[in-house]
């Protein structure tokens, strides 16, 4: 990896994005130098999926990065990254978003925050499923939330090379975020997130409506 390398897919992928979709450059197991790098061509928002390199790289890197915790996230570690953390997607349980609502109140903040859907067939996939999120969104601690801030939806497909049913999958996410959108936050401009796609399927999830894309080996490697 070189940061000259980097840069140019960097500006190939933006090229390709249509405006309103956003980039989190996913960081995770990239040197400080080649993100410094990436920043200085103007990427700010970056994504790790391991607290203690989140923690480690923040602390090494410019304070206006936009900092995304992508992943699993395990409730004994929101209170780390709770007083400074941009968003946190993958929330998969009612616990983990009590959890962000509880750490982000006594850091004084609001957290934007994603519901992650399972739509993929791999069952290694984290989410939860319709039922369960309509059960967290109806429930009285969810009403009683002031601190975690439910921004949108996220979802992953399945890894595989059947495009048809890659689509498909974003296809039920979009659908499953229009129906939030529509029986729980019509008034509420501020879910308008929906991330799904990654290095080796955001062509075809930005053709199915995905606001947010999070790549890194498209960018780092030059995967696609």
């Amino acid at each position: 990896m070189d940061i000259d390398n980097v840069t140019r897919r960097w500006h190939e992928v933006k090229d390709r994005l249509p405006a309103g979709v956003k980039l989190v450059a996913v960081s995770k197991h990239v040197p400080v130098e080649l993100i410094a790098g990436l920043y200085a061509a103007g990427q700010r928002a970056f994504g790790e999926n391991r607290v203690q390199e989140l923690e480690r790289k923040r602390e090494a890197l410019p304070p206006d990065i936009e900092w995304h915790a992508i992943g699993h996230l395990q409730t004994n570690k929101v209170r780390l990254v709770a007083p400074y953390v941009s968003m946190i997607h993958g929330v998969d349980s009612a616990r983990l978003l009590e959890a962000i609502d509880r750490e982000a109140e006594r850091a004084g903040r609001v957290i934007p925050c994603l519901l992650q859907f399972r739509v993929a067939t791999e069952t290694s996939k984290f989410g939860m499923t319709e039922r369960e999120v309509r059960a967290l969104l109806e429930s009285e601690e969810f009403a009683r939330m002031k601190h975690a801030r439910v921004a949108g939806v996220m979802a992953m497909a399945t890894f595989t090379r059947d495009e048809a049913l890659v689509r498909g999958e974003f296809a039920r996410a979009r659908e499953l975020f229009e129906a939030l959108k529509r029986d729980y936050f019509a008034d509420d401009a501020g879910f308008n997130v929906l991330s799904m796609g990654m290095s080796g399927d955001y062509r075809l999830a930005v053709q199915e409506g995905s606001t947010l894309v999070r790549l890194g080996s498209a960018l780092f490697r030059g995967d696609e």
